[in-house]
């Protein structure tokens, strides 16, 4: 298939708000796929190559100037060779080898081509074809109900796998997805809910369930094997010894579970989520461990399908105590406040409150899991501002934020998260009013707006001059009412570290 069929497609995807609409263009075109090319397509309209990494940015994707063809000729089959050569050059001159390849590929793409690949590129095409509506499109393609060609992309851990399968095999390969023990799968994930008090349900008794900051693990356990699996499915037992050696001593054979990694100090107090993403505090290798809140699989049976209940009972059968994330179940919500009021004053990031009746949902945030995290807000000044690209090209878009530091202003580090399409537009006006420099794709602004910023926290970084940044920083409005000398400082930035 050319490449430009697959545009066209993608470019009306974004052009309509109708989510039956998409479903219909997207299933049309993998209908006319050939069975090559099944996987690479629908990785392309999900919004990502296939390979990752790919070992290229946005300054060498945007540094290519190569003139746009005249007439498509590009086959998808060209552009995942291609991408397939820049991931694996390494090496001595590696940088200048694959900028020549983006250039190749660039100059044989028409001009809607070259912006739809570097998007792709990039990660940051923003067509709406996100995981769900892409199940749905498969799922019509070959004549089957869509969950059950969601339920095999949870179980492979990957929907262009599932949905190549099931393209190129028939809708028969969807009945043999099944959970594969040192294969990982795609992990639940919670909803946000404000408060304890919303998330429970008083008739019926949750769980209610520290939140830790650490790393999402997945554990596999085979006899003797054991496998250790990050939040985005990596393979990560070669960094995770004492876990590996906790799994080989649980009273079975065979398991999958679900939990975090976590580094706690001598009264069991959670570290800072840094020190366990570092995964080692030096002279106490054994302050890390795993923590676990569900079992998906015990000797031989998958437990996904049962309710939390049954599964919280089978964890407790093979996990001991000390390693089992610690939670009460009630129906009262003075309980689950307080609850979660002890557990954020013992360092810990939260509660997630769980419905005991729910299946696992791999891969989804199902409505039976309610995240409640503490609300930090801080008043930053904007150094800087990106221009945007994909769904944002044309607008200002990505924030450097800043505190007072004295006279000046010290970076903390930069989001786009929280920004509608008024805002990017009253904003790129704006910062352009106030431009001081430039430098690139940077507009360096007069440092007179100041943002509130929600954030997650604050960890120690090298990255920028202050030593701190902020963890998952997103806008929540515009601060018309302070000025610059009124921004927050860093010394209340500090404050929040752990």
């Amino acid at each position: 298939m050319l490449l430009h069929e697959l545009v066209e497609t993608s470019n009306t995807v974004s052009a309509t708000s109708s989510r039956t609409e998409k479903v219909e263009l997207l299933a049309i075109l993998l209908k006319r796929l050939d069975p090559g090319e099944a996987q690479v397509a629908v990785s392309y309209l999900s919004g990502h190559p296939v390979q990752s990494p790919l070992g290229v940015g946005y300054s060498a994707v945007y540094a290519v100037e190569e003139s746009p063809a005249e007439a498509p000729r590009l086959e998808v089959s060209d552009v995942d060779r291609v991408l397939e050569d820049i991931a694996n050059t390494s090496g001595p001159g590696s940088k200048a080898k694959r900028a020549a390849r983006l250039s190749e590929l660039f100059a044989a793409a028409t001009e809607p081509e070259q912006e739809f690949l570097r998007g792709l590129i990039l990660r940051n095409l923003r067509q709406g074809a996100l995981e769900g509506v892409m199940a749905e499109a498969v799922a019509q393609a070959i004549g089957v109900p869509a969950p059950r060609v969601s339920r095999a992309a949870m179980l492979e851990g990957d929907l262009t796998i599932a949905a190549a399968k099931a393209l190129i095999e028939g809708p028969e390969s969807l009945a043999d997805a099944g959970l594969e023990l040192l294969t990982p799968l795609q992990p639940m994930l919670a909803k946000t809910a404000q408060s304890v008090t919303e998330a429970l349900d008083s008739e019926v008794p949750m769980v209610v369930e520290q939140k830790l900051d650490g790393l999402r693990l997945q554990v596999h356990k085979d006899g003797e094997k054991v496998r250790v699996f990050s939040r985005n499915l990596r393979d990560v037992t070669a960094d995770m010894n004492e876990v590996v050696a906790e799994a080989l001593a649980f009273d079975a054979d065979q398991l999958i579970l679900d939990g975090e990694g976590l580094l706690v100090d001598d009264s069991g107090v959670p570290m800072s989520f840094q020190d366990s993403m570092s995964n080692r505090v030096p002279g106490r290798p054994e302050t890390f461990g795993g923590y676990y809140f569900d079992v998906l699989h015990h000797n031989g049976e998958d437990l996904i399908d049962l309710p939390l209940e049954i599964r919280r009972a089978r964890l407790e059968e093979v996990v001991p105590k000390q390693r089992r994330v610690a939670s009460i179940v009630t129906n009262n919500p003075e309980e689950g406040e307080r609850f979660f009021s002890d557990s954020v004053a013992n360092g810990f990031e939260g509660v997630v409150v769980k419905d005991l009746e729910q299946p696992y949902a791999a891969g989804r945030r199902g409505s039976g899991w309610r995240k409640v995290k503490p609300t930090h807000t801080l008043d930053l000044v904007i150094l800087a501002v990106e221009w945007g690209s994909g769904r944002r090209q044309g607008w200002l878009s990505n924030l450097h934020l800043g505190a007072r530091d004295g006279d000046s202003f010290v970076m903390l580090g930069k989001t786009f998260k929280g920004l509608t399409d008024e805002m990017l537009e009253w904003q790129t006006t704006k910062f352009l009013a106030l431009e001081a420099s430039r430098d690139g794709h940077v507009v360096f602004v007069k440092p007179e707006v100041v943002y509130e910023i929600a954030f997650d926290g604050v960890q120690r970084s090298t990255r920028y001059p202050g030593g701190v940044a902020l963890r998952f920083a997103r806008v929540k409005g515009y601060r018309e009412d302070k000025s610059a000398a009124e921004a927050d400082t860093l010394e209340v930035v500090r404050s929040f570290l752990k």
